[in-house]
């Protein structure tokens, strides 16, 4: 598993990351492919990091003198987009991930601001999955992720009762959705695309995992700590 790590310009907040610690996401960045999302380079610098890439046609980005900076230095390599783009930025980070032979993404900043976004990025989700590759989105406090024909499962000691679960099916209806260990339970049920079964369930004080046998969920985690 070769990893990639990129911020995007939604909402962050280091210490708001389920399933991880600042500490921890500052290591990772060290350890894997970093990527800058046109105005997630500012996220990179509040955590006092560099990317290995900046991405995208620089429209959200906050400093702009950093990013001339970058390029007089050579530290960094950039890849300046045009605003009139088929990709969105976020994809076309995620494009330059896969190119390099990554097939494990995080995506930080990918959740919250502007709907139509959050709708892209999760539709990056999918693209990843097309292409071999498996992605989770972050924001504070909330994280998504598809999963296709396959278990998720969550660990006593990490998803607690001060957080929410809600699956979906993505594309078409999902067949065989069992949930386990949480406070409302599935068995090889049908979770429909014009009905949402799976909203609003609880972590309960033990392990749990989400499956599906026959298609494709969005799994939604909210921290209900504020």
């Amino acid at each position: 598993m070769k990893r990639c790590i990129i911020f995007a310009a939604g909402t962050f907040h280091a210490d708001r990351v389920i399933g991880k610690t600042r500490n921890e996401l500052v290591a990772q960045c060290g350890q894997s492919l970093c990527i800058a999302a046109d105005g997630g380079l500012d996220f990179l610098r509040e955590l006092g990091l560099m990317p290995d890439i900046v991405i995208g046609d620089m429209d959200s980005l906050k400093e702009q003198s950093l990013l001339a900076q970058l390029a007089s230095n050579g530290a960094v390599r950039i890849k300046q987009l045009p605003v009139e783009k088929d990709d969105t930025d976020l994809l076309a980070a995620v494009k330059e991930g896969l190119a390099a032979g990554c097939d494990y993404f995080e995506l930080y900043g990918a959740l919250g601001g502007r709907i139509d976004h959050t709708l892209a990025n999760i539709q990056c989700l999918r693209f990843l999955l097309n292409n071999g590759a498996y992605g989770i989105l972050y924001g504070s406090g909330q994280r998504m992720e598809l999963i296709q024909n396959a278990r998720i499962c969550f660990s006593k000691t990490l998803y607690q009762k001060n957080r929410r679960l809600s699956v979906f099916a993505f594309g078409t209806d999902a067949r065989g959705v069992t949930e386990r260990g949480l406070k409302y339970t599935l068995d090889n049920a049908l979770v429909r695309t014009d009905f949402p079964i799976g909203i609003s369930n609880e972590f309960m004080d033990c392990e749990s995992f989400v499956e599906v046998r026959d298609g494709t969920l969005l799994v939604c985690m909210e921290d209900l700590q504020e």
